[in-house]
This record gives structure tokens, C-alpha cells and sequence, in this order.
């Protein structure tokens, strides 16, 4: 009988630290090569370990939550020499691929296939690139199995499309994507609890300096008009340099078909009780925003730099921003609780903030305190468009004109009312695929605008 210790090893990826999710064993139980110890969370998936050693599992070492580095022991096992700890095969259900070497003079084994810093050199496919075969017989990566769960995706009922019948990536976010639609009896009830604050990783800094200031060039003759930068269009563009340089931006988009939407805005138009109400697509789409921001609530945060350190502030509410184009310049007045007005009163909101700012009369208040900013760009006939994030949101959506082109319906060519949705966020806060699940919510809503009528 010996003891070994086994350090937390590099799973192939440049791996320098891990947290320990989920331990699978506990003291004094016995294991068998290749059996899974403990799943971890590297920075790019979740993946199992396997056990390098046949026999009784001594100590566990760290617990779960924790995060610890690359060659850090984890775990110690009491093994049997005679029990054979230095070879052995993949039990059913494992992503292990590796077999442990004999243990090296002063040394315990290290995993084949995950590195080692004792010279071993014999590699395999590395455990996170090999598919797993569950007991229900779906074969899936580790990455895509906790993609799925966060996704809500049970993999049983996804159509793989990899080689051997493998679910991939696009089978579990194509999945979700459809279902999308049909969830709406699982939208969360917006809480009592109206802000929180949750730890954030130190902002990378830096990013914006090193840049000269710009100095206007001075015209010598008539040719050129100076427009002194003040106002509105000086406050705009100290905002957007501010965004711009803060913020790591990122941009998705999606196309749909928008043909119900105008359907039903044509419908409220004719309707009595709107009678006295403008109506058009964008009230459909601040409804649409509002609905997928208690689905994706990130999109709603903040990032906050603050002595300690920084901060994200989730918003359990929403003062939704319209961007809009004034005699004044740019104005984003946003519509305060607008998570609280039912389909009518947020349609008279949006007459009021629009008609208000056309007349150059919105109140600083109105401009102050926004969660999330809706920009009609369609409405100068372009269909898409890279949005800068209004300084304090980690969100901006921009909704492209709606013109007819032939659209695929049931495997026939139409004509349908077609648009682009497209999403600017703040990286620090939230991650492409909780922005492309808030864009995919968005896109469902404006493709069966129904679901939200009051």
C-alpha cells in the first residue's frame, strides 16, 4: 500500500487554474482507473477528471467552489500495487482517454494526456475535445453538455448533426433558439429586490491611453465653416469616447421575418382603444426588449469601477432608452419602470418621449438612470448597424428599416416584412452567448408579437 498524491493537471488547454465544481468521490471509496473524481470549470469548458489510480480514495484536498493552480495537489489515494494502478481501460461513460504510466521513482503517476511537468511524454486526444456517450446514448463534448444546461437544452431531444451522430454547438444554440418561442409560461417574475451588486474582474487598463488629443486645423480662407463643439453634440461625444474606450464592444445580428409584427401593429392601428396613441413596430420591439431582459438579465447590469474594486450592478427593473435624433443633436431619454406599463401605457410613453424631444423639451431627469437603450435606425432606411453603449448600460439593440424581400415559408419562396435586429454589450459584463439568447429572445417576440399582447 502506498499514498499519492494527484495534482490538479493541465487538461491541454494552457491551463493555469481551475475551480473544482463537483467533487464525485468521497473518502474511503474505491475506484478504478479512468473513474471520474471531480469535474472542473477551466476558463473555456467543464470537464471530468479521471482517476490515474486503482484503489481507495484517501483525502480530498480542496473544496468545492475553490480555485486553485495547475500542480496543486487535489486529492490522495491509497493504492494497491497488485491491483494493477498502471494500466487501465476507459470505463462506459467517462471522457477519460488516457492511461496512467507506472509510478516513477520518487514520483506518483501523472495522467497521460493531460501534461506533466515529470517528462512524460505519451499523448492522447485530450478530454475535452472527445465526445461523451451518455447512458441515454447522446454523444456530446463536455463544453456542449454545460452549454446545453445552461441553455435549459436537454440533449435528448436535439437533432445531431456531427460525425457518429454528435450534437454540436450549433444543434444545442439552433435548438434553443426554436424554443425560444415556446418558453414564454417560464419567463421570470420580475423580483422585489429592485438592484444587486455582484463581484467583477479588475477592468483591463490602459485602453485608452496613449491617444493625442485632436486639435481643430484652422481655415485660412472661406472654403470651411468651424461648428464650435458644445451642447448636446460635446456631451454626446465625450459619452461615446467614454463608451468606446471602456467598454469592450461587441456586435451580433440576427435577420427574421417581421410580418406579424406589422400585422398586429396594423391591427392596434384600427383599434379603438388606440385610437388616440401613434403605433408602430418600435412599440412592439421596446415590448420585445422588456420581456428578454428578465430572461437575460446582464444585458440590463452595469459595470461600476469603485475603490475596492469593481462591481456589476444587476438592474431588476428597466428605464428603457430611446435613442433619438432632435434639432438638439442626439438624446436618449429613457421611459422610467417601463417593466410595469402594459402595451398601451407604453405606447403613450413612447409618444410622449418622442414628441417631447422633437420639441428640444426633455427634462435632464428624463436622460438619467438608464438600463438598456432601444436605437430605431431603420427609420433612415438602414437595415443594420454596430450601436456604441450608452455610458452606464452594458446593452444597446438597434432595429433595421422593415421592407419586403422574398423570405422562405414552408419551403416556399414569399414576400415577407423582413428586419435586422442587432445587439451592441459590454464584454466585461455579459458573454456572447448570453447576448445572442437576449437577440434570439428579441427576434422570436418580433416573429410572434403575440405572445405579448396584454
Amino acid at each position: 500500500m502506498s499514498t499519492q498524491n494527484f495534482p490538479l493537471p493541465d487538461v491541454g488547454e494552457g491551463l493555469t487554474e481551475a475551480e473544482i465544481v463537483a467533487w464525485k468521490v468521497a473518502p474511503g471509496d474505491r475506484v478504478a482507473i479512468n473513474d471520474v473524481i471531480c469535474e472542473i470549470e477551466t476558463a473555456k469548458s467543464l470537464v471530468e477528471l479521471p482517476s490515474p489510480h486503482a484503489g481507495v480514495v484517501g483525502e480530498l484536498l480542496v473544496d468545492e467552489g475553490a480555485t486553485v493552480e495547475v500542480g496543486t495537489p487535489i486529492i490522495t489515494f491509497v493504492t494497491d500495487p497488485a491491483a494493477g494502478s498502471e494500466t487501465g481501460s476507459v470505463a462506459p461513460g467517462t471522457v477519460a482517454t488516457a492511461e496512467a504510466p507506472a509510478p516513477e521513482e520518487g514520483g506518483g503517476s501523472v495522467l497521460v494526456g493531460y501534461g506533466s511537468g515529470s517528462g512524460a511524454t505519451s499523448r492522447r486526444k485530450r478530454p475535452a475535445e472527445r465526445p461523451v456517450r451518455s447512458s441515454v446514448g447522446v454523444i456530446a463534448k463536455p463544453p456542449i453538455r454545460k452549454l446545453a444546461r445552461d441553455l435549459g437544452v436537454d440533449l435528448t431531444s436535439v437533432a445531431p448533426t456531427g460525425a457518429d451522430g454528435e450534437v454540436t454547438r450549433d444543434d444545442v444554440m439552433k435548438h434553443a433558439s426554436q424554443a425560444s418561442v415556446f418558453r414564454n409560461i417560464e419567463t421570470p417574475e420580475w423580483g422585489s429586490v429592485r438592484e444587486e451588486t455582484v463581484p467583477a474582474p479588475q477592468a483591463p487598463s490602459g485602453l485608452a491611453r496613449g491617444l493625442a488629443p485632436v486639435r481643430p486645423s484652422a481655415a485660412g480662407d472661406d472654403r470651411t465653416e468651424s461648428i464650435p463643439v458644445k451642447g448636446v453634440r460635446k456631451a454626446t461625444s465625450s459619452a461615446m469616447v467614454q463608451s468606446a474606450y471602456s467598454a469592450p464592444h461587441v456586435t451580433v445580428w440576427k435577420e427574421i421575418d417581421a410580418t406579424r409584427t406589422m400585422e398586429l401593429v396594423k391591427r392596434l392601428k384600427a383599434s379603438p382603444d388606440y385610437a388616440d396613441i401613434k403605433v408602430s413596430p418600435l412599440l412592439i420591439m421596446a415590448r420585445a426588449v422588456i420581456w428578454a431582459v428578465r430572461r437575460t438579465p446582464m444585458v440590463n447590469a452595469a459595470w461600476i469601477d469603485t475603490e475596492a474594486g469593481a462591481e456589476i450592478a444587476v438592474r431588476h427593473y428597466v428605464n428603457l432608452g430611446i435613442a433619438a435624433a432632435t434639432p438638439r443633436g442626439l438624446l436618449v431619454p429613457n421611459i422610467k419602470d417601463a417593466q410595469d406599463l402594459s402595451m398601451k401605457d407604453l405606447a403613450r410613453a413612447l409618444n410622449r418621449l418622442t414628441l417631447t424631444a422633437r420639441e428640444g423639451k426633455t427634462p435632464p431627469a428624463d436622460q438619467q438612470n438608464g438600463t438598456i437603450t432601444i436605437t430605431n435606425i431603420g427609420v433612415f432606411g438602414m437595415d443594420a448597424g454596430t450601436p456604441i453603449i450608452n455610458p452606464g448600460e452594458a446593452g444597446i439593440v438597434a432595429m433595421g428599416t422593415i421592407s419586403q424581400k422574398p423570405w422562405v415559408v414552408d419551403g416556399e419562396v414569399r414576400p415577407r416584412w423582413v428586419t435586422t435586429v442587432a445587439g451592441s454589450f459590454d464584454h466585461r459584463v455579459i458573454d456572447g452567448d448570453g447576448m445572442s439568447r437576449f437577440i434570439a429572445d428579441v427576434a422570436s417576440i418580433l416573429e410572434e408579437p403575440a405572445l405579448l399582447v396584454d
